[in-house]
């Protein structure tokens, strides 16, 4: 019997009727011969919900207690959707994160998976048991509740899919896929039919919320087929998987964009070795992730150096950087959270000249200012004000005529629902996507 992990995000379980919804979904699959292993995120906005309590009570909270409130969410999820699939003539059971053994470091609010102790689980599935698991959450060595980030119930499903050797794993949102843009900017985005974890790799990183980055790369390291598809119409969504000679490489396979990004110039540091390895060893201390970095021309010995983080991460790197520009004697450090990043994904920019020069022909066009620049072999990302964004989303995306990108197979991948059933086709961010 094939074995099947299904992600449902907060809004797909928001209340009762889409609980009863996944939970029809759910034992359909049982009904299809397979096992079937679910992990939930959080009913709608309780995280969000959460936090706010938090932080009107403390402006200040630690982070290891920010983790044991927020992981309450998927506990009442959990429950409530075993209960559902009780009521129609199933036998299920619903897991925390610490029963099934999924082991953690000990980074509050950002934890890593280290480990999965599957034989709970499998034991349950000899039973015949649908096994329900909450996602975004863990337990380090010590026994210490953690969570993983937001998008967290991702890299739960897609890492209980490695882990268990699953068939495939279906991310169920409220969206039908990955797009070649966000629809919320550009109505006439497409839905793509498959992308490499290559590309939804650098897509997740650089502004698309539809897949959380580590879950990716899990199904990357181990192979694991996702696919991402809505809970609420039954079509078939975009897989997710390795790049293979019977794909069409589209030149670009979408525009990401990404408003929650802050930029930090630290001016006048001493141009010398060590400096900079000073400036992100702390950073990277305070589990701080950095992205695009520029060092400036020096003069008189001195240089600039801008840097853009996650703007939730900036409180955390104004008292970092303020320490490290004491220590360093540098003239001042400059904040500046009216940015976005804008970025072209695509595998066959790789063998194809002239991307940038477009890119940066379309920005120029629309009267955009480029403040960074970041490339990788299939990703060309800028820096630009934020209020612009959604203008460059819309010219990129004409530039490139991806109102056009179909990106079907060259010949079916294969039959039925896994890999290879034609998949149909996206880039867009989950509404109320907490974890």
């Amino acid at each position: 019997m094939s074995l099947i992990v299904q992600k449902y995000g907060g809004t797909s379980v928001a209340n009762e009727t889409n609980i009863k919804n996944v939970a029809q979904r759910v034992v359909r699959a049982k009904d299809e011969g397979k096992d079937v292993v679910v992990v939930l995120s959080a009913l709608g906005d309780t995280t969000d919900v959460l936090l706010n309590m938090a932080y009107n009570i403390n402006p200040h909270p630690q982070k290891r207690e920010l983790d044991m409130l927020v992981s309450t969410g998927e506990q009442i999820s959990i429950a409530l959707l075993t209960m559902a699939i009780h009521f129609l003539g199933y036998d299920a059971v619903s897991f925390t994160a610490s029963q099934v053994g999924i082991l953690t470091d000990s980074v509050y609010t950002k934890a890593r998976i280290l480990d999965i102790k599957k034989d709970r689980i499998v034991d349950e599935l000899k039973k015949g048991r649908i096994v329900v698991v909450a996602g975004f959450q863990g337990v380090t060595r010590d026994g210490d509740i953690t969570t993983l980030g937001r998008g967290g119930s991702d890299t739960t499903a897609v890492a209980l899919a490695a882990a268990l050797g699953a068939e495939y794993c279906e991310i169920f949102t409220d969206v039908e896929g990955v797009f070649t843009a966000d629809p919320n900017v550009v109505p006439e985005a497409c839905k793509l039919h498959v992308v490499s974890y290559e590309e939804m790799l650098e897509m997740s990183a650089s502004g698309a919320k539809v897949l959380q980055l580590r879950s990716v790369e899990f199904g990357r390291n181990y192979g694991v087929k996702i696919h991402v598809r809505s809970s609420f119409v039954d079509v078939s969504g975009t897989w997710v998987i390795e790049e293979d000679e019977r794909m069409e490489r589209a030149i670009i396979s979408g525009v990401t964009h990404d408003k929650n990004q802050a930029k930090i110039t630290i001016f006048d540091v001493p141009d010398k070795p060590g400096v900079a390895a000073r400036i992100f060893q702390a950073l990277a201390d305070s589990h701080i992730n950095v992205d695009m970095i520029i060092q400036n021309v020096s003069e008189r010995g001195l240089s600039d150096i801008s840097f853009t983080v996650d703007r939730e991460d900036l409180p955390l790197t104004r008292e970092v950087m303020l320490k490290v520009k004491e220590e360093l004697k540098a003239r001042e450090v400059h904040f500046d959270q009216d940015i976005a990043k804008v970025s072209l994904v695509g595998a066959g920019m790789k063998t194809n000249p002239g991307v940038a020069a477009a890119m940066f022909s379309a920005l120029a066009e629309s009267n955009i200012n480029i403040e960074m620049i970041s490339t990788s072999p299939i990703k060309i990302s800028c820096i630009i004000r934020k209020e612009q964004a959604e203008t460059a989303v819309r010219s990129l995306h004409k530039k490139f005529n991806l109102d056009r990108v179909s990106r079907p197979h060259k010949e079916s991948i294969g039959t039925g629902s896994a890999p290879g059933s034609q998949p149909a086709n996206g880039l867009h961010q989950e509404s109320g996507r907490n974890e």
